[in-house]
């Protein structure tokens, strides 16, 4: 089972340059992906007044998260792997392809970039709210957490299939490509619901800044289960013990 490839790691890893330097690489490729992503949308509110509530605004946020992931993944897929998220990050331990250690290097500078991306976008827009994630009218609690285990298993599914298999071959050239498209066909799907956010890290920081904490860990529970459902899914059935191999960071 994927679950038994779990790697602690060592203490002194966190301090070791080329773990710092993949965090830093995913401080800076979060804070691209929140400051495109939240500030179309608090582009597009303050152009029409009606935000992402409106279908315009749902297609606007879709496009814009998919172009800026597909760039925040590509540009740090040499360095870190491209996590770009804490759930793709929680799905690569729980399939052994990093190590508890750099793991937490990963989500501390993931929470953040998406912070301090946010904070930027509040102060350059002349202090504009960065709204947290909410759910609509109509969905609970967990409506909400099951619409955030599918569409990150699909999210993780994808980074497995297109980045993280060894068998992968040149679709791994396409791999950031595919990881936007899915995030933005799934804000088409789940946005209207609960904001479709499939990472952790895109809810804390509009959560921090606006200090608005309601229904947050719907934003946790949901994209940790699905990614962890997705890796132990992919990488027992598709990868095995017979073909499993440790991640290079220089692969994804």
């Amino acid at each position: 089972m994927p679950i038994s490839r779990i790697a602690i790691g060592s203490a002194d890893e966190a301090s070791q340059p080329a773990a710092l330097k993949a965090a830093l690489a995913e401080f800076i490729s979060m804070l691209i992906f929140v400051f495109a992503g939240e500030g179309s949308g608090m582009a597009f509110g303050k152009l029409t007044h009606g935000g992402p509530a409106t279908p315009s605004g749902l297609v606007a946020a879709a496009l814009s998260h998919a172009f800026a992931l597909f760039v925040a993944v590509s540009v740090g897929a040499n360095i870190s792997g491209g996590h770009v998220n804490p759930a793709v990050t929680f799905g690569a331990l729980v399939g052994g392809h990093i190590t508890l250690m750099r793991g937490i290097l990963y989500w501390i500078a993931q929470l953040l970039g998406s912070v301090v991306a946010c904070l930027l976008l509040k102060y350059s827009t002349g202090g504009l709210e960065t709204s947290a994630f909410a759910l609509s009218s109509g969905v609970s609690t967990w409506n909400a957490v099951v619409f955030e285990i599918v569409m990150t298993f699909g999210l993780v599914y994808t980074v497995y299939a297109t980045a993280v298999d060894p068998k992968k071959g040149n679709l791994g050239t396409i791999a950031p490509l595919a990881i936007g498209f899915i995030v933005g066909a799934n804000i088409l799907a789940g946005g209207a619901f609960d904001g479709a956010s499939m990472n952790p890290a895109v809810s804390f920081g509009p959560a921090v800044v606006s200090w608005t904490w309601t229904h947050h860990w719907v934003y946790w529970l949901g994209p940790f289960i699905g990614a962890a459902l997705a890796a132990i899914i992919y990488d027992t059935i598709f990868i095995g013990e017979s073909t499993h191999e440790q991640l290079p960071t220089t692969d994804y």
